[in-house]
């Protein structure tokens, strides 16, 4: 059987088509990032996860790792640590919600050696850069009702939302979060890996809010039940009240497994989970928050995945279409960040979520 010859034209066009690609997935992410920061971060709102709570307190690498040695998650060794816990994206604590944890190595609103923000639920709603701007553009948001359209066009997206929404959560302390796409992982034996994070309840407290047999409206509409009696800050009052009584405490893990240069582009997805015979997680650090912040620092505090050491950092995409593609939007975007800290000094703090509003809405003064 001949060989194909590979003409340098043939190399060359692939060159072009390659580098075409990663044009359009810069290009797309810097304009996204920036209509974002003009008419969100502007206005003083994040892009989502603007009802939140932040925490300080301090973060232990484990003594004992079985997880690779690596310079910067050195045993044993103590980090400052500042968190935060939100709903997606309605300012109404018992909607149906997506819930989350972000984490910074720090006690700074800004400045972190590292950064990381997990979701509940092990698999996500949207898988590259393209199926997220699909997913945005689909939303058609009114009074709690969203993603219809996006949920009958792709199904992969409603099983996601199946698995990740909370609406029954008693408390952000017992949920499971997860960083499902992957990032860089390089060790002190210089091998290539990729990794995984999540969180989970120090005391192992039983998860809460899983819904195991939503149906399709379910999911789209997000509404508060009939004859609601969860206030709308109930979880943020719930977790104030938890850290003063008896702090939060977590365990932060880690699932890694060796690169290769045939990977299958599939370990990227985040809609399929690792094996977790073949890459079993193991506890990366213990945390603890010992006080919750006020409003206006928990409002000021922000989260980037620019914050990463190098060999922990986000992985290189090649398009929009790539799994990757996700967390390098994701890094492209400072500049709503840093709209949304500069609108803050313009126009003043948004004012706190009030308990007699109207509910069901993801903006204030609706």
């Amino acid at each position: 059987m001949k060989r194909k010859k590979i003409t340098l034209w043939g190399v060359l066009y692939l060159w072009i088509s390659e580098a075409i690609d990663k044009f359009w997935l810069w290009l797309i992410s810097k304009i996204f990032a920036f209509l974002i920061a003009v008419f969100m971060s502007l206005q003083g709102r994040r892009m989502s996860h603007n009802n939140g709570i932040a925490g300080q307190g301090w973060l232990h690498i484990v003594d004992d790792p079985k997880f690779p040695e690596h310079p910067f998650f050195r045993k044993g060794e103590t980090f400052p640590v500042r968190i935060r816990h939100a709903s997606a994206a309605f300012l109404d604590d018992a909607m149906n919600c997506i819930r989350s944890i972000s984490i910074k190595f720090s006690h700074h609103h800004l400045k972190s050696p590292f950064d990381i923000e997990m979701n509940t639920g092990v698999t996500g709603l949207f898988w590259s850069a393209a199926s997220f701007i699909a997913f945005a553009r689909n939303r058609q948001e009114k009074w709690g009702v969203e993603y219809v359209e996006y949920n009958r066009q792709y199904p992969e997206g409603l099983e996601g939302a199946k698995i990740s929404v909370r609406r029954h959560a008693t408390s952000f302390h017992n949920l499971h979060y997860y960083c499902k796409t992957p990032f860089l992982f390089i060790g002190k034996d210089q091998i290539k890996r990729y990794a995984k994070y999540r969180v989970l309840p120090a005391d192992n407290e039983k998860e809460s809010g899983i819904d195991l047999h939503p149906s399709d409206w379910d999911l789209s509409n997000q509404r508060i039940l009939p004859h609601e009696t969860r206030g709308r800050n109930f979880l943020k009052y719930e977790y104030e009240e938890r850290v003063r009584k008896k702090e939060a405490k977590y365990r932060l893990q880690i699932q890694t497994r060796v690169a290769a240069d045939d990977d299958d582009p599939e370990i990227f997805n985040n809609m399929v989970p690792w094996n977790e015979d073949i890459f079993p997680w193991h506890d990366l650090a213990h945390f603890h928050i010992d006080h919750t912040l006020d409003w206006k620092e928990s409002t000021l505090t922000t989260f980037s995945l620019n914050n990463m050491p190098k060999t922990l950092g986000v992985l290189p995409a090649k398009s929009i279409y790539d799994y990757n593609s996700l967390n390098y939007m994701r890094k492209h975007s400072e500049i709503a960040r840093k709209a949304r800290l500069l609108s803050y000094k313009i126009w003043g703090m948004v004012p706190p979520i009030p308990d007699n509003d109207n509910r069901n809405c993801e903006e204030w003064g609706q």
